[in-house]
């Protein structure tokens, strides 16, 4: 077998559409498509976020998180669409990741949940870490396990489907997808952590970052964004109204 591809040293700039939802000197908000991943890795060595905004910011990207994750605060997974923060400066590198690590940046994401949860609202406060025997995978876990903090909201009942609103109080990685699978109702699309027979139509879970609020780094302003459902998830909500009425 050939050796595995080594890991990019560093991400190339490449002229990739960028949906910019704000920009100012020190950070930029994008709207990041499903489907996309959001810096290089090994087996998405490019066309990620990172190398569009190369192309977008050439060197104006914070150096805190090196040459492979320029300007990138938190992420998003590849399927996940919605609304990312980036940093210009290290200056706003370091104000957000502060805001972060305190938990004061507001985020809330809409989700389909496969069955529909029987609290109205609720919350799911279990630790998450790597998954013991499988390492793609994320669990609810004690060993290794960061505290993992998820409020959840029913907005809408279908037959079999819920949409929900979730905040995230931490960032922990597929924090939405393993919480909520944790309380027997996964996301629908999610070929990971939900059902053997998962909805291949939608191309991943259905989750989308909506609404972020954080305090600007320089202006100590609050910034506040809101990004409309994309085609694939308002497509699906429509057809589970038409279909799937509870």
């Amino acid at each position: 077998a050939d050796p595995p591809a080594p890991e990019p040293i560093e991400a190339q700039p490449q002229d990739i559409p960028l949906d910019v939802v704000y920009e100012d000197g020190e950070l930029l908000v994008v709207n990041k498509p499903q489907g996309m991943v959001v810096h290089p890795a090994p087996g998405n060595p490019d066309g990620t976020l990172v190398n569009a905004l190369l192309a977008h910011c050439g060197d104006g990207l914070s150096s805190i998180n090196g040459k492979i994750r320029p300007g990138i605060v938190h992420r998003i997974d590849k399927d996940t669409s919605g609304l990312l923060i980036v940093a210009k400066t290290d200056r706003a590198h370091r104000g957000l990741a502060e805001q972060i690590a305190v938990h004061s940046f507001e985020r809330r994401y809409d989700a389909v949940l496969v069955g529909v949860p029987r609290d109205e609202r609720g919350r799911v406060d279990a630790p998450i870490g790597r998954h013991p025997t499988d390492r793609k995978r994320m669990a609810v876990t004690e060993k290794n396990g960061k505290r993992a903090v998820t409020d959840y909201a029913v907005t809408e009942r279908f037959c079999g489907y819920s949409l929900v609103e979730c905040r995230l109080h931490t960032g922990r990685t597929h924090q939405i997808r393993v919480h909520m699978a944790s309380t027997g109702h996964p996301l629908a699309g999610d070929a990971v952590y939900g059902p053997k027979n998962c909805i291949k139509s939608l191309n991943g879970q259905c989750l989308h970052a909506k609404e972020l609020g954080f305090v600007h780094p320089r202006t100590g302003e609050w910034m506040q964004f809101d990004s409309p459902l994309p085609p694939y998830f308002a497509d699906f909500i429509t057809r589970l109204r038409k279909e799937h009425r509870a």
